[in-house]
């Protein structure tokens, strides 16, 4: 995502902000299959620009129920807030000129000579890369789908397999001019089959490193406690097995201390990837 630079909001004041600020649309972000909005929102003098995802805007899909996916955004923000993998930006379910939906903090994306993720002239791989698939465009040329060996890549590789993220295309890796990592587009978490599609499988196969490893035993510790914030909050958007799901996944990973591979059973990259 690009647009003028939005000045840094400490979290708990973006969260004000996107839930009770007030939404003025720009435009529509054509590229999107559901309707995505960017908006600006304003609170006592305080303006940034966010992205509406109205619930009535989202394209039927045959494995998700109608309806769900806005809350899923949610619970995606709300698991990687609480257990500490600060992947995903400020989000919230609220009332918006096309009714309810997700309206989440736009992010400035910073302009870089060589993206995080992308597809590289076979011969030009280099160290510090990893290599996900071989490629060839029109004329026959090889080229390799690859992304940076990169630890803030790294522990979003972890969340996606802990979300069981289905869509993790390299458009929804953005590196802010601050120097983090956010990931977007996260409607399509949360089934309680294995979904897991995307671009970041340079790790597949790895040890976890102890950061991974600690943030899930964050996760654990947190979703275990049926009454504290993050389990009713995840509770309010998901399903009971989907929350259940969450949990073996995450013993799972934990059991195994490695980076999961791709399924036999479902496309291992989404399309298009970038």
């Amino acid at each position: 995502m690009t647009g003028a630079p939005t000045p840094p909001l400490a979290e708990a004041d973006a969260l004000e902000l996107l839930r009770h600020g007030s939404l003025e649309l720009e435009g529509r972000l054509v590229d999107a299959s559901n309707t995505t909005m960017r908006a600006v929102i304003t609170q006592d003098g305080v303006t940034a620009r966010c992205v509406y995802k109205p619930i009535r805007g989202e394209r039927p899909l045959w494995d998700f129920p109608d309806g769900t996916l806005a809350g899923r955004e949610v619970a995606a923000y709300a698991l990687s807030a609480a257990a500490g993998f600060q992947v995903v930006p400020p989000t919230v379910l609220r009332d918006g000129p096309l009714g309810p939906g997700a309206c989440q903090l736009w992010i400035d994306e910073e302009r870089q000579d060589e993206p995080l993720v992308g597809f590289i002239p076979a011969g030009e791989l280099h160290q510090g890369w990893c290599r996900v698939a071989a490629a060839r465009d029109e004329h026959g040329a090889s080229f390799a789908l690859a992304h940076a060996d990169d630890p803030r890549l790294a522990r979003m590789a972890i969340f996606d397999a802990l979300v069981n993220n289905a869509d993790r295309k390299g458009g929804h890796i953005i590196a802010t001019v601050e120097g983090r990592v956010h990931g977007v587009d996260h409607g399509v978490c949360f089934h309680t089959e294995e979904k897991l599609r995307t671009v970041l499988w340079g790790w597949a196969g790895r040890g976890l490193p102890a950061e991974a490893v600690e943030l899930l035993e964050q996760a654990g510790s947190l979703l275990a406690d049926s009454g504290g914030a993050l389990a009713e909050n995840l509770a309010g958007h998901l399903s009971t097995a989907e929350v259940g799901a969450v949990l073996r996944r995450l013993r799972r990973l934990l059991a195994s201390g490695r980076y999961p591979g791709p399924s036999p059973n479902w496309p291992a990259i989404p399309w298009p990837p970038i």
